[in-house]
This record gives C-alpha cells, sequence and structure tokens, in this order.
C-alpha cells in the first residue's frame, strides 16, 4: 500500500506559492511514497518535480491541472503539456494518447472550475477516476455527491490536497494498493480501482490565505504581461 498526493499546486501555478523542492519535503515529511504536482495549465515544474523525487525517497508522477471547456482535469503520466480550451471529451483523448490516466477533480464544484455543470453524467464517467475527497472544503457536500456518483458507476476514486502552499501537501492522501514503486505501478493500480482515501480539511484560515494569495499572484502576472 502507498500513500500518493495526486493534487498539489507549485510556484508555476497562478495561484501556487512553493517551489517544487519544498512540496517534496513536505511530502517526505509527512512519510508520502508518491508525489504529483499539479500545476494549472503548466507541466515544467511538475516534471522537474519527477526528476527530483527519488532524491527525496519518493516517486514523482508528471502531472497537470488542465483547464478544458467543461472545467478542470487532472492528467497524470504524461510528458507533454495538454492544452488549455478544449473540449471535455477532446481533453480526455488528448491525455490517454499520451498514455495518461484523467482524474476528474472536485466535478460539482461549479465555484471552482467542476465539470459536471457542463457535461453530461456519461460524459463524465468516461474519466478514469473521480477525486471524491478534496480537502479545500466547506460543507463536504460536493465531495459526497462525487462520492456517491462514482460509488454509482462504479468509478475508481482519488483523494487530493489541492495544496497551493507546501504545508498543505498531505492533507488528503490517496491509499494506492499496490508495492509496485513507479509511476505505471501507481497509475495502473488507480485504474484498477486499488485506492481507498484519507483525507482532513484544510484549515480554513489557510483556504482563505491561499484564495488571497493566488488573486494576488495572478494581479501581479497580468501587470508584468502588460509592462
Amino acid at each position: 500500500m502507498l500513500s500518493v498526493e495526486l493534487h498539489a499546486h507549485s510556484s508555476l501555478s497562478y495561484d501556487g506559492r512553493d517551489p517544487v523542492e519544498l512540496l517534496l519535503a513536505q511530502a517526505e515529511a509527512v512519510g508520502l511514497d508518491a508525489l504529483a504536482v499539479t500545476d494549472h495549465d503548466e507541466i515544467d515544474a511538475s516534471l522537474e518535480a519527477a526528476a527530483l523525487a527519488p532524491e527525496y525517497g519518493l516517486v514523482g508522477i508528471p502531472a497537470m491541472e488542465v483547464t478544458s471547456a467543461a472545467g478542470h482535469i487532472l492528467a497524470f503520466g504524461i510528458d507533454e503539456l495538454v492544452p488549455a480550451g478544449l473540449s471535455y471529451d477532446e481533453t480526455l483523448d488528448r491525455i490517454h494518447e499520451q498514455g495518461g490516466v484523467a482524474v476528474v477533480p472536485h466535478p460539482f464544484q461549479s465555484s471552482r472550475h467542476g465539470v459536471a455543470a457542463h457535461i453530461s453524467r456519461d460524459q463524465l464517467a468516461d474519466a478514469d477516476a473521480i477525486e471524491v475527497y478534496n480537502s479545500r472544503l466547506f460543507t463536504g457536500w460536493a465531495n459526497r455527491k462525487a462520492k456517491r456518483f462514482a460509488t454509482a458507476r462504479g468509478l475508481p476514486m482519488t483523494a487530493g490536497s489541492d495544496a497551493h502552499i507546501s504545508e498543505m501537501v498531505g492533507q488528503a492522501v490517496t491509499q494506492v494498493g499496490t508495492d509496485d514503486r513507479s509511476v505505471e505501478g501507481i497509475l495502473d493500480a488507480i485504474v484498477a480501482g486499488e485506492t481507498s482515501v484519507v483525507g482532513r480539511r484544510t484549515p480554513w484560515r489557510i483556504s482563505f490565505r491561499q484564495f488571497g494569495g493566488g488573486i494576488k499572484r495572478r494581479i501581479k502576472r497580468t501587470v508584468s504581461d502588460l509592462v
């Protein structure tokens, strides 16, 4: 059984704060086995993290969070950027063309670019897995709805901290039923449904801080682009 963080953002994300080294150090400190850095519409930092991960005793999973026309989709096991703005179906196709795994995060949270409001339930079920526990929650309603959907459709389930600062890495962990400490072994087990989820709510003060920091970073980047 391996403990895996499948949803974390570095400073390359428009709303992330910390470099990959801090994310990796936190993952090591809390006893994780693997980490996927899932930056928004960026992959370079994730590839860097995957290369550095063995120095921290970790498996590094190359990944990104793609902004499809319908909302966010996590792509794992890829090595080339999947462009933003494609349809939901085309985004899944692009991920699978690279041999990757497509997981839908927070599908029922429209305010956070969840896809469910914009696609059919059959389309949602075309994903390889559903994130059923996202630690950035307030009531937990959206997580429970995601779990009910995944259970009804027999879909694999994952968890993710959705960490935008390094301290939050490991808040929500996917326990993967394999002893194969490789990217392929972990992803194969996820697709096979050999998972369970363990999670804690991100403290509200941290959620607000992450949200506020994201706004500041977006403004700074917009100004930088204009000058």
